[in-house]
């Protein structure tokens, strides 16, 4: 019963990051998959680029939700955002 009640919470806290992430991105008026994953690394390596984005405005909490999303949905990644890719 204890393993049941860890293996939901850990895959409701996953899911909370995840929409989390998509929900920043909308917010920002970003498209995971309009980079691929390294030019998304990149973005957040150098403050002039989160500036451009409005990224630099973040927590670093929602900063790093905001990287995983955009990292794990980029256009080069197994599960892109947009349909097709």
């Amino acid at each position: 019963m204890r393993k049941i009640f860890l293996l939901l919470s850990l895959l409701l806290t996953v899911s909370l990051f995840s929409n989390n992430g998509k929900n920043l991105a909308k917010q920002l008026g970003l498209s995971a998959s309009a980079k691929v994953a390294t030019q998304w690394a990149r973005v957040f390596k150098k403050n002039k680029k989160m500036i451009k984005y409005g990224i630099d405005k973040l927590s670093n909490t929602d900063k790093n939700i905001l990287k995983a999303y955009l990292i794990s949905h980029a256009a080069d990644s197994d599960t892109p955002e947009a349909a097709g890719m």
